[in-house]
């Protein structure tokens, strides 16, 4: 009798803890709607390759149980499927084990910062929690909720536009080519020293002259003369005869062209006396004690006391008075000329026909003229060729790789061209390779040591770092560049004023593109205008983006508004 009466007593025990168990899952769901639950960023937003929330919840007094667990999952769910956060665990007083404790009494409150992946298609979605509550054996699941609608996904409009760097050539149309005389004069005169007007170096450019006249691509512009005194004489007396033998020079050497009917400027300047040309002679020479001597002339802060000593040395070392003065006492003349290039179409043709007549600017000239790339290909490999040893060929090679799309072709060519050379416009461009197999982080060091090649490794280094979510460095590497996507790292990094100025200063201002990212620029100033004037601007060039638009949180605000509805529908 005892028997049955104990085992009836533990199964009414049994039954009651049950009911108890129940009961506090229970009330604790009837109440539900008394917790408070906030998600920030809302809508939730993708940086780099995650989207991060945070969570935090509150709950009112005398609500959670001292002996009840709950496990709190955010969930999101979107047209691809669903993607669950980290779960967070609650637990009232009594329980042990890890998880954030809610006073009974009190009430109480968690945070709780998570990440997922972003996935394509993840722009439009919810978030909601899942929530399950644990009292000793039993459970229960309570109703889900939702806290937040949709992803921001603003970063994906970044343009790959990874810039490599060609190696550009130095051609001139015209380059400048000069005949070089002198003539050297009589002691205090602007007569030459018999015989100076027939020796060598005058007949050379007599006869120059004469070739560059027959030469449509040589055009004589001026003759230019310097003139010098030897430093023993008076010093004003010098000035004047430095200008006499300047205007002897240029006046020689215009009749000489006027004899091949050459018209040309004259220009002419008279330097004085010569006292570094004196310095440098006697320092050649082999005068005794000429080191004693300079310093002791060097000394004279008179100029004309100088003179005198110069003038007294003279009559003491005949070596000074036959070989150093004389050789001062001069005009340099320069006959100057343009020397024009080969006619484009020349160049053009021989660059696909008779590379190896063309110079190495030349070439790559031939190359930049032409917007075939068969064609572009075919001179840098010419150029490869002709020129082995220039890192310009392989490097150029590559480029052209890089436009058609032949990524690894175009590593090999810039590894060539690494081999012959290192330099930044390499390193940037292996940077790119990298960057367009996947490897960003291999491309970014690249980048680093590319510092100083061009603009080009800023804005490549600030196509990663939007990539990455870093958007101070991405707006630091695009520095004072007025492109799209500067203006979206601009944007991205809170700065919509900014980006406004960069895009409205960029090629995109008035592309598809450019439009869209200025209404989502308006969005964010909340300048509703602005948003549906440039998405009617945005539309009306790609159709395609009313529906991108209709779905892109940035525009959550304005879903009911009609105007904005006119501008996508």
């Amino acid at each position: 009798m005892k028997s049955n009466k104990l085992s009836t007593a533990i199964v009414v025990a049994i039954a009651f803890l049950g009911l108890t168990a129940c009961n506090a899952l229970k009330k604790m769901a009837k109440r539900a709607n008394e917790v408070n639950y906030s998600v920030t960023p809302n809508p939730l937003e993708m940086h780099g390759d995650t989207i991060v929330m945070n969570l935090k919840g509150s709950f009112p007094t005398k609500y959670f149980h001292k002996k009840v667990k709950g496990v709190v999952t955010p969930v999101y769910k979107y047209d691809g499927g669903e993607e669950k956060f980290e779960p967070i665990t609650l637990k009232g007083e009594s329980v042990e084990g890890n998880g954030v404790t809610i006073n009974y009494e009190k009430g109480g409150s968690f945070s709780h910062v998570a990440k997922i992946p972003y996935k394509p298609g993840m722009g439009n979605g919810e978030l909601t929690l899942s929530l399950e509550g644990f009292f000793k054996s039993k459970s229960k699941v309570f109703e889900p909720v939702k806290v937040a609608d949709g992803a921001i996904i603003t970063p994906l409009l970044v343009q790959k536009q990874d810039k490599a760097i060609l190696g550009k050539d130095e051609f001139k149309k015209t380059h400048p080519v000069s005949l070089f005389s002198d003539i050297h004069y009589v002691v205090n005169t602007s007569s030459p020293v018999n015989g100076d007007l027939g020796k060598d170096d005058i007949k050379k450019v007599k006869a120059g002259i004469k070739t560059w006249s027959k030469n449509e691509r040589i055009k004589i512009t001026e003759v230019y003369a310097e003139a010098y005194a030897s430093p023993e004489g008076e010093l004003s007396k010098n000035d004047n005869l430095a200008n006499e033998r300047a205007e002897h020079a240029t006046k020689f050497w215009a009749a000489e062209l006027k004899a091949n009917k050459i018209e040309a400027g004259q220009n002419k300047v008279g330097k004085g006396e010569d006292w570094n040309g004196f310095k440098n002679l006697m320092t050649a020479s082999d005068i005794k004690d000429k080191e004693l001597i300079l310093r002791v002339l060097e000394m004279y802060a008179d100029l004309e006391k100088r003179e005198l000593e110069i003038k007294n040395l003279a009559a003491t070392y005949k070596e000074v008075a036959d070989k150093i003065l004389p050789k001062l006492r001069r005009s340099e003349i320069w006959v100057k000329a343009d020397s024009l290039s080969r006619p484009d179409e020349e160049i053009a043709s021989l660059a696909l026909s008779k590379a190896d007549t063309l110079t190495a600017e030349e070439l790559l000239y031939a190359a930049a003229m032409t917007n075939d790339l068969n064609k572009k290909e075919t001179i840098y490999k010419s150029f490869v060729r002709v020129y082995p040893n220039d890192w310009r060929g392989p490097n150029n090679v590559g480029f052209v790789h890089l436009l058609n799309n032949k990524v690894n072709d175009a590593k090999a060519e810039f590894e060539k061209a690494s081999k012959i050379t290192k330099n930044g416009i390499i390193l940037n461009n292996l940077g790119v390779c990298e960057r367009l197999n996947g490897n960003a982080k291999a491309a970014m060091d690249y980048y680093k040591q590319a510092s100083g090649a061009g603009p080009e490794v800023g804005e490549n280094m600030g196509l990663v770092y939007i990539m990455w979510g870093d958007y101070p460095n991405a707006v630091s590497g695009f520095g004072s560049s007025q492109t799209f996507n500067a203006a979206l790292a601009q944007l991205l990094n809170g700065n919509p004023d900014g980006a406004l100025k960069t895009i409205d200063g960029s090629n995109d201002k008035s592309t598809a593109m450019g439009h869209y990212l200025k209404a989502v620029i308006g969005a964010r100033k909340g300048d509703n205008n602005m948003v549906v004037e440039n998405l009617k601007s945005a539309t009306s060039k790609d159709a395609s983006l009313k529906e991108k638009a209709k779905k892109d949180m940035e525009f959550a605000k304005l879903k009911n508004n009609a105007e904005f509805q006119a501008a996508v529908n």
